[in-house]
């Protein structure tokens, strides 16, 4: 599978699940800058244009 140019980088496809839901994969070189890992609980909140996810906190 060829990589893709720079200027399409950042361009990601919605993916169904077999449950039903919808999947995104994300960069990993964002996931790594976040410090998130596998398994990590996020929330999702939709705002103005679009979603926010963010880190889970108790």
């Amino acid at each position: 599978m060829p990589r893709r140019k720079s200027e399409d980088a950042n361009i990601r496809k919605l993916t169904k699940s077999g449950n039903g839901s919808i999947g995104l994969t994300l960069p990993i070189e964002l996931v790594r800058e976040l410090g998130w890992r596998e398994k990590q609980k996020v929330v999702v909140k939709r705002v103005r244009g679009g979603v926010m996810i963010r880190d889970w906190k108790k």
